[in-house]
């Protein structure tokens, strides 16, 4: 049927392969960002300790930033986890994760410019400090925010500045713009509304500023309205579970602006489930409504990330089944478009643990392919 010309093809391109510190080789891969504009894909190689660049279809790349080693100078990067690509200054923003920073590294400039936390890679849970550091994203205005992931909070940074003040936003003002230096989003471990406990996924609203966040061990996405410190329960909350009601450690989080919801990688009930902002329950996407696991096409096995293409697709990171599962919109039987069910393996037709994934503007996927040390390119006919 005319649908089928939106799945992937049953090809691939190998990004990088083994485990090494050359150009076409990756140690422990994480974060993924973009060049929409030319099609440039970055990848923060973590163990590697530096950012590597491979242009459209290249299977080779070259250091983009660090690769001088471990350090916390500003010459080098420490493994790094996220990265961020910021196309109004043509740069990369890196979770400098082991310095305990966020720092701007310019396409083509040998060194970097601190963005947040310690210039000297020291960690701590002042205004002015990170603890771990793991994702960083922008708005429109430059604005960063970082998942400061052993201080359990979300950090806000207005463009420019390193440092600010803990603010709870009780002005209109901030229903436009996240008013002030820094407002701490959250702060030590705990399950009050300003409070998370191993947070993971971040989703925006990009019409609203509101940010959605998995709060994993709390068993609930969080919602964060522009500027406010203090959040409010956007799914869950109800306790770990696999009614309706429920989530169970949720990994992902994508927001869907066409339908006003939440799209949640509901990870320990072993499923995807849509959440309606407002609303008190789910429905499924994909996966068991029990919570079951499995390895055929309409179960999954520890589903860690999800996206969506422009037509509503799904495209599931079906982690401990090492494979790429495709639902087409409205539909919970699934395809498997990259990896084979159950196995793991490095040839390329196979997955290890795959994790992240991107979507570039012709629907070529990105996997970030995390125990073959590798980023897997699934070209879309």
């Amino acid at each position: 049927m005319e649908a089928v010309f939106y799945l992937l093809c049953a090809h691939m391109n190998v990004l990088t392969g083994i485990m090494g510190t050359g150009n076409n080789q990756l140690t422990n891969p994480f974060g993924i960002a973009r060049d929409p504009s030319l099609g440039t894909l970055y990848i923060a190689d973590q163990s590697n300790h530096r950012v590597m660049s491979y242009l459209a279809g290249a299977s080779s790349g070259t250091v983009a930033a660090g690769d001088n080693g471990q350090g916390i100078n500003n010459t080098q990067l420490n493994y790094p986890v996220g990265v961020y690509f910021d196309s109004s200054s043509n740069s990369l923003i890196i979770a400098n994760t082991g310095a305990n920073n966020i720092v701007r590294w310019v396409i083509g400039a040998s060194s970097w410019t601190l963005v947040a936390g310690s210039i000297f890679g020291l960690s701590g849970n002042t205004t002015a400090l990170l603890n771990y550091p793991v994702g960083v994203i922008l708005d429109f205005m430059g604005n960063v925010y970082v998942a400061d992931r052993n201080n359990h909070r979300i950090q806000f940074f207005l463009a420019g500045q390193s440092t600010g003040t803990k603010i709870a936003g009780q002005t209109k003002a901030v229903f436009y713009v996240l008013y002030a230096h820094m407002s701490v989003l959250t702060g030590i471990m705990g399950t009050g509304n300003n409070q998370l406990t191993n947070p993971f996924g971040i989703a925006r609203d990009p019409s609203l500023g509101t940010l959605y966040i998995a709060d994993q061990s709390n068993h609930r996405v969080m919602s964060f309205l522009a500027g406010a410190s203090s959040g409010t329960v956007a799914a869950g909350d109800n306790g770990q579970g696999i009614n309706n009601t429920q989530l169970n450690y949720p990994v992902g989080v994508y927001f869907d602006s066409s339908s006003n919801s939440l799209i949640i990688a509901n990870t320990g009930a072993n499923n995807i489930v849509r959440w309606m902002i407002g609303a008190s329950s789910w429905t499924v996407v994909a996966g068991s409504i029990f919570g079951l696991s499995g390895n055929t096409t309409t179960l999954l096995n520890y589903p860690v990330g999800v996206i969506l293409d422009f037509m509503g697709n799904v495209y599931v990171a079906d982690r401990n089944n090492h494979r790429i599962q495709f639902f087409l919109a409205g539909q919970s039987t699934g395809t498997t478009i990259a990896g084979q069910t159950s196995i793991s393996g490095n040839n390329p037709t196979l997955l290890n643990n795959p994790y992240s994934m991107v979507l570039d503007a012709q629907l070529n996927l990105y996997v970030a392919d995390t125990y073959n040390h590798r980023v897997q390119k699934f070209m879309h006919c």
